[in-house]
């Protein structure tokens, strides 16, 4: 699916410099095109927590399509390079219920989403199994789809929810392609799945996610005005009322409908985002106008489900950095 053209091309520190003339001005209050994109490029190339995430590639875009992008490090995927993304497939089940529902979600659906039902549960998915069967799986290893009433109404990040949701929607008896065909036509996007699990399963490429961000901010999803909607607190050391999360200790961001919100108290912006395991970091700003994809595949550093494994962590903080970059023009301290 071919992107809309007007983008700046911004791979190279020394041009991207040249472009702005070393950062835009700390008085200009609306900085142009090529100030954001060069300021975006120096970031992602030289910024220390974007050093820590590399190789990857970039981009940053609005509703019209993407407006510049750039690849940072040796052997940094293109845009149309397909990898798995893991808890970035979250974003879009929560946007393929917004649109089964055409923007009203029922109140059945809300705890299934922002990760409060009580079904945590959940291992994985076998790549054969249908979506139902790998809900139901119970064996040595895998174990899935078992209820915690003590987790019922508590924040607890797991696929589990996701999995019971897509088996009540009457998903049960999708595998891979036909789970595939169904999520991708209704988000108007190019996916595959590597097992029959909503929450994790994904496999894209950057430019098909920012053809979704591109739909969210163009108001084409109904995903767009549930930003943020039904949001929960996440850390179980400031929170009585979460049991379970990626980031206990570390972030107090909220968990709304299958998307975390960047409110972090000491420094949070807002941004709305669903980091991946393997370091694919899509976001949007709080400001809903513009969107971003960080994308690569790194395996290492791997201890669990989320955003406090280390890919996913750096991920998020360069995407972040590279974010506060384009809003304001200037290359963050």
């Amino acid at each position: 699916m071919l992107m809309p053209t007007r983008v700046i091309a911004a791979t190279s520190t020394a041009a991207a410099l040249a472009a702005c003339g070393g950062g835009a001005s700390v008085t200009e209050p609306v900085p142009g095109l090529a100030v954001r994109a060069a300021a975006a490029a120096a970031t992602a190339e030289r910024h220390g927590a974007c050093v820590d995430a590399q190789p990857f590639y970039w981009s940053v875009g609005d509703a019209t399509g993407r407006l510049a992008s750039g690849r940072a490090g040796n052997a940094a995927p293109q845009a149309d390079t397909v990898m798995p993304i893991a808890s970035a497939s979250k974003w879009l089940f929560a946007a393929y219920v917004a649109e089964l529902r055409s923007g009203q979600l029922l109140a059945a659906d809300i705890p299934l989403l922002n990760f409060t039902s009580g079904y945590t549960e959940f291992d994985f998915c076998l790549r054969e199994q249908t979506v139902a069967e790998c809900q139901s799986h119970q064996g040595l290893v895998i174990r899935n789809g078992g209820h915690a009433s003590a987790h019922e109404g508590r924040f607890f990040y797991s696929g589990g929810h996701m999995q019971r949701h897509a088996v009540l929607l009457g998903l049960g008896g999708d595998s891979n392609p036909a789970l595939a065909a169904r999520v991708g036509q209704r988000l108007g996007i190019e996916i595959a799945y590597t097992q029959p699990q909503l929450a994790g399963g994904v496999a894209t490429s950057a430019a098909q996610y920012e053809r979704f961000l591109q739909r969210v901010t163009a108001r084409q999803l109904h995903i767009a005005a549930l930003l943020g909607a039904n949001a929960v607190c996440t850390d179980p050391v400031s929170c009585p009322t979460a049991v379970s999360s990626p980031l206990a200790g570390s972030l107090r961001w909220h968990y709304a409908i299958g998307h975390w919100v960047e409110d972090d108290p000491s420094g949070g912006d807002g941004a709305f985002s669903s980091a991946g395991a393997f370091g694919f970091y899509p976001w949007v700003d709080a400001g809903r106008r513009w969107w971003g994809v960080l994308a690569r595949h790194e395996t290492a550093g791997l201890t669990g489900e989320g955003p406090d494994q280390r890919p996913a962590r750096d991920s998020a903080a360069c995407g972040a950095r590279i974010r506060e970059a384009w809003v304001s023009g200037r290359v963050p301290d």
